[in-house]
């Protein structure tokens, strides 16, 4: 492979994975981002615990893709959550599997393997520029950036864009780059905010009181699937691990109906006919909330939220069925901009098995820019790494093919 030069465009997990599948065969490697230091988003993801993979087994695991599964495999059987973890251990983090499977390095932060990765990519010779805006190419194919000096132009033999999806964009993920490829001819799905939060119409009371205010230990349930865990009320409407999980059905119910009916249980613990039972009880004087507190162990935010779709009924099965069935309507899916991830991207049938263009050949295509998605949990970060390993192998593939100089 000497000789050989590939650029890749974007320096998030997916794109320095491909850097260093290039260089690791002997190719000259260049990495061009927008930013000022690579993989910002990587290292925001990193401040609550870096959550690098997930440790569930495979047809569970391959399953959280959705449509996008059948594409993914390949990429994910050739750099699974096992090969994560050993990567890891490479760069001197090991990782430890969690209580929910869900997979951390020992240190649970992401700026010392970041450190390590990069001292890893610059020894083997990977050079960096950085502050160069992809905006597209020139009449002679030729990749155009936007740099502080001005326009500036490059070339290479291959050329991977792992340009992010349209998440957090002051970290360097704009979304610009549908745009250009569209321009080419290459079909692009709309980018739609996933892993996101959703505006409810709070009352004003309600939204004064518990903007901020935790709902644990629920369930949420939505066109047939529930889902066991927390929530956190907003100013806007209702955000959390559980309502992400949900978050592409609730997105497509509100693009095609205008709103969705989330079904959240209060009290997921306690069957309905013995909390029944136990709101059947003579209140002896107590307030409606003190009882429910009390006879029920429903939290001050939880009471208020049972208050928010209606007055309460007056008995005791009446009040079982609005706390194991209270009923949240949401309005909207919170901005892009906002939200962990996105879907939508670069169309598989855009794409060949080895994650090439079939419009420009020798352009290859990594990580959220293509479209699909995931929960949160592991899943995001594992298929940006076997996208970016696919996709540098593929350029390999495709340098191969290329008359040494």
């Amino acid at each position: 492979m000497t000789g050989k030069h590939a650029i890749v465009v974007g320096a998030g997990p997916a794109g320095l994975m491909a850097a260093e599948n290039l260089a690791r065969s002997g190719a000259r490697v260049t990495v061009f981002d927008a930013m000022a230091s690579p993989a910002r988003k990587f290292l925001l993801a990193g401040r609550g615990g870096l959550n690098l993979t997930h440790g569930e087994e495979w047809t569970k695991f391959i399953a959280r893709y959705g449509a996008a599964a059948g594409r993914l495999a390949p990429a994910l059987a050739a750099f699974s959550p096992d090969d994560t973890r050993r990567w890891s251990a490479d760069l001197g983090e090991p990782t430890f599997v969690g209580t929910s499977g869900r997979v951390f390095p020992k240190s649970f932060k992401a700026s010392p393997l970041l450190r390590a990765w990069l001292r890893r990519l610059a020894a083997s010779g990977v050079e960096f520029r950085a502050r160069r805006r992809f905006t597209g190419w020139n009449p002679d194919g030729s990749l155009l950036f936007e740099s502080p000096e001005g326009p500036v132009s490059e070339t290479a033999d291959a050329v991977v864009l792992a340009l992010g999806g349209a998440s957090w964009p002051r970290l360097g993920s704009d979304g610009g780059w549908t745009r250009i490829l569209a321009e080419r001819g290459i079909g692009i799905a709309p980018l739609r905010a996933s892993n996101c939060g959703f505006d409810v119409a709070w009352s004003a009371r309600f939204r004064e009181k518990f903007a901020g205010a935790p709902l644990k230990s629920i369930a949420l349930s939505f066109e047939g699937r529930t889902l066991r865990g927390e929530a956190v009320v907003t100013e806007n409407g209702v955000e959390g691990g559980a309502v992400y999980a949900l978050s592409p059905l609730l997105r497509e119910a509100i693009a095609a109906r205008g709103e969705a009916i989330l079904t959240l249980d209060l009290k997921p613990d306690v069957a309905l006919a013995a909390l029944a039972t136990k709101l059947s009880r003579p209140r002896r004087g107590q307030s409606a909330s003190t009882f429910l507190r009390k006879t029920a162990g429903l939290t001050p935010v939880a009471i208020a939220l049972s208050r928010e779709a209606g007055d309460l009924p007056d008995d005791g099965a009446g009040l079982a069925a609005r706390i194991k069935s209270l009923p949240l309507r949401l309005v909207a899916a919170r901005p892009l901009e906002r939200a962990i991830s996105s879907a939508g991207g670069v169309r598989f049938e855009e794409i060949d098995e080895n994650f090439m263009l079939t419009n420009a050949p020798g352009v290859f295509v990594a990580g959220e820019m293509i479209d699909w998605e995931a929960p949160t949990g592991g899943y995001l970060l594992q298929a940006c790494f076997a996208t970016g390993a696919a996709a540098g192998r593929g350029a390999l593939a495709w340098m191969e093919r290329i008359p040494r100089d």
